[in-house]
This record gives structure tokens, sequence and C-alpha cells, in this order.
């Protein structure tokens, strides 16, 4: 979980409990589709653009997420093409990244600033 802004505008998304563990969720957060996802092993949550830029549809939401050489990921359900849950950076294109944003949780709710 990343730390809170005090310029950031918080959404709340969801609830954790109408999440599974090691999964993911798209939430329409100001007209921008964002993947929500729900790394079971290590119990954060993570938010990141639901736009996979190798396919050019919003999709990462239904990805795979692992681990890659100690990074959490997940991978473009379409292409495959890896991305890290922390930074969004592509870890298969160093030159291709996509946007992250912070998440936190208060009692039950997930709350997305963006």
């Amino acid at each position: 979980m990343m730390s809170e802004l005090a310029t950031e505008t918080w959404t709340e998304v969801c609830r954790k409990s109408q999440l599974s563990p090691g999964t993911g969720v798209c939430a329409l957060v100001k007209g921008k589709q964002i993947a929500i996802f729900w790394e079971g092993i290590s119990d954060q949550i993570f938010a990141l653009s639901n736009y996979c830029p190798f396919g050019k549809v919003n999709m990462l939401s239904r990805g795979l997420i692992g681990d890659f050489k100690g990074e959490l990921m997940v991978a473009s359900p379409l292409y495959k093409q890896r991305f890290s849950l922390q930074t969004g950076q592509c870890l298969d294109d160093e030159n291709v990244s996509i946007p992250t944003y912070q998440v936190k949780i208060e009692g039950d709710a997930i709350k997305i600033a963006a």
C-alpha cells in the first residue's frame, strides 16, 4: 500500500470482501479504467491502468498475477507482456510503462487516489 498525499482525491471503488486473493477487477474512476489486484500471498492491493499499450485495449484486470524475478507483476491476457504491479514498468520492454495509482484500505473499503 502506498502512502497518502494531501493533494489526492480518494474514491472508494469496492470492498475487499468482494474480491478474491490472486485476482483482478476493473473500476471506472473519473473516466479512467483502473485494474485493481489483490496479491494474496503478500496480502497487498495494487492499482494500475487497465489499458494494455501492446494490445491497445482495456483488459489488464483479466491478466494473471505472479512473480517474475522477485517482482510482483501482471501478465497481459492478450500478448503476455508483464507489468510491475508496483511501478507499472513493462518487464519485457523498458521503454513502456503504464500509470499506477495509490491505494488505501479503510476497514473493508478499498480507495484509489486518481
